[in-house]
């Protein structure tokens, strides 16, 4: 992996390229706001001055009686130019008589109307010039006491724009620089911030490296616990340790049970062939222990077949198998197992009542799904009194998917021992018994294959009355 894509993938980088950048779009907002807010200002304080230069024209414009009644301009007392070296152009119209006036410097060329927008900025001779129009102006300045004959000017004023572009460029400069300033101390104290915020993290992954077989607690300093982001996280870390410490316990229970149930028949197998190896024996003594071992050998490979297809149906219900299934009907299935059954319920007097409800359709393999029915009609059967009936009722579950219930009327389940029936080797309950031939295997494969499907399996007992599983199967009704 290169350092580009370690940087990527790293929670601090994202988090540094994030203040970064946040940080730089928000100096560039401040210089592009402050230099807009600059300039408008500006450009007010240039109107305001504009504006009263030219009424300062309109104070030269006088009204003197003579043969035309007219009006004319006094040029002895013109304001100065805010920039000498580009001085302002003026020019005023009349009402009546048209065009009055021009500065004396109007350039060349330059044509303007009175009519128009009252401000306006242009450029001129590679200058940048803002202009005003005053409509309406009054003759301020006429003789008393003879007749005059009101009429209102229309001046335009024209003044240079260097000096308000240069200073907003100054302004904008000093806001920039003054940003870079300010990124200069706020990025390293945000990236202070980032460090020391994600220490804890790095001190959750130093506490989690000390987790082992040996040690299952994870634990950590209380003001880690006390950080509201980490509490999901730890909070799950400690769900998993626990389920993970759960399952090493149950793998090291189960290898020293699989070791304790394969020692027996080994032992006994042993013994056997060591007594015929003792003395010379007659050929059916011979054949008599030879009987005995297979007998001992038959028992060990059916464990061995029950641990294996233990192990299968686990790995297949973690999503570790793949298979290629058939649409079965979940009522024929249990049909065949009860008539397999049938046999072993007469050895007992026991009957068998199965009620259906018609065919459930199911995509399942159909052996699977009779080793569950199987495994629980024995048990069903073993222990219900003799002369007794066990029920099997397949019908639809209230959550829509197909039920099938096991009850029996036997001795029960203690409540102490109800917990644990589908745990591996465990017979605390008398269905789990050696001397009865089982294992203690059967349960934990009817669970783990009923899992493997997507169901539940669900035990309820009350001694003296009986036992009843109830398995429930996410199956669609045939259309």
């Amino acid at each position: 992996m290169t350092g580009l894509d370690r940087g990527h993938n790293s929670i601090k980088s994202r988090l540094i390229t994030i203040v970064v950048l946040s940080q730089t779009l928000l100096a560039a907002g401040l210089l592009v706001t402050g230099t807009l807010y600059t300039h408008r200002q500006m450009l007010s304080t240039l109107d305001g001055h504009i504006q009263a230069h030219a009424m300062s024209v309109a104070a030269l414009v006088r009204y003197k009686e003579d043969a035309t009644g007219n009006v004319y301009f006094d040029d002895s007392l013109m304001p100065l130019s805010v920039d000498p070296s580009h001085p302002d152009w003026f020019a005023v119209w009349t009402e009546r008589s048209g065009l009055l006036t021009r500065s004396a410097n109007w350039p060349a060329g330059f044509q303007v109307s009175p009519e128009g927008p009252d401000h306006w900025s242009f450029s001129w001779a590679h200058a940048r010039y803002r202009g005003l129009r005053l409509f309406q102006v009054p003759v301020l300045d006429r003789e008393e006491g003879k007749s005059f004959r009101p009429q209102t000017l229309i001046i335009v004023y024209v003044s240079p724009a260097a000096r308000l572009n240069q200073q907003v460029k100054r302004s904008g400069l000093y806001i920039a620089l003054s940003s870079l300033l300010l990124l200069a101390v706020t990025i390293p104290v945000a990236l202070w911030g980032i460090r020391r915020g994600l220490s804890p993290l790095q001190e959750l992954a130093e506490r989690a490296a000390l987790i082992s077989t040996d040690n299952w607690e994870l634990r950590l300093p209380e003001e880690i616990q006390q950080i509201e982001e980490l509490r999901p996280l730890t909070a799950s870390m400690s769900t998993m340790l626990g389920r993970l410490r759960h399952s090493f316990d149950q793998q090291g229970e189960f290898l020293g049970n699989t070791a304790h149930e394969l020692k027996t028949p080994v032992a006994v197998l042993k013994s056997t062939l060591q007594s015929l190896l003792q003395r010379p024996r007659m050929s059916e003594e011979y054949r008599a222990g030879i009987e005995h071992s297979l007998e001992d050998l038959e028992r060990l490979e059916q464990l061995l077949q029950w641990i294996l297809r233990l192990a299968r149906a686990e790995q297949w219900a973690r999503g570790a198998l793949r298979r290629d299934l058939q649409v079965v009907d979940i009522t024929a299935t249990c049909e065949d197992a009860v008539e397999r059954i049938r046999a072993l319920a007469g050895s007992h007097n026991t009957t068998i009542h199965l009620s259906k409800n018609g065919p459930m359709f199911f995509r399942a393999d159909p052996e699977d799904l009779q080793l569950v029915w199987l495994n629980l009609l024995e048990n069903a059967v073993r222990y219900s009194p003799e002369g007794g009936s066990v029920e099997v009722a397949v019908s639809w579950g209230s959550s829509g998917g197909a039920q099938i219930v096991f009850e029996d009327h036997g001795a029960g389940i203690a409540p102490a021992h109800l917990p644990h029936i589908f745990e591996r080797f465990n017979r605390g309950d008398p269905s789990r018994n050696r001397a009865t031939g089982g294992f203690g295997l059967g349960l934990a494969i009817v669970k783990a294959l009923v899992e493997a499907y997507g169901g539940v399996i669900t035990a309820d007992s009350t001694l003296g009355k009986g036992t009843r599983m109830t398995v429930v199967l996410p199956a669609a009704p045939n259309s």
